[in-house]
């Protein structure tokens, strides 16, 4: 669903700019993705780290790390 939203957000940039804003707006969603990246990774190092102290099962432990994998946006 957030790579339909992304490629329709970029869509309507081409539609409505011209080339200089949509560099711009595409280095900003590129950092903007980068951020929610990194997010995403300290969620699963936390996950982990949680499974290795035992605070939580092997079945939350996947059941959270499936989680965190589909709302990634790197698959």
């Amino acid at each position: 669903m957030t790579k339909t939203a992304a490629a329709a957000l970029i869509a309507s940039m081409f539609l409505v700019t011209g080339c200089e804003a949509l560099v711009g707006g595409a280095v900003g969603a590129g950092a903007t993705g980068g951020g929610y990246e990194v997010h995403m990774n300290n969620q699963k190092n936390r996950v982990q780290e949680d499974f290795d102290k035992g605070s939580i099962t092997k079945e939350e432990y996947e059941i959270r790390m499936d989680q965190i994998q589909r709302d990634s946006f790197i698959q």
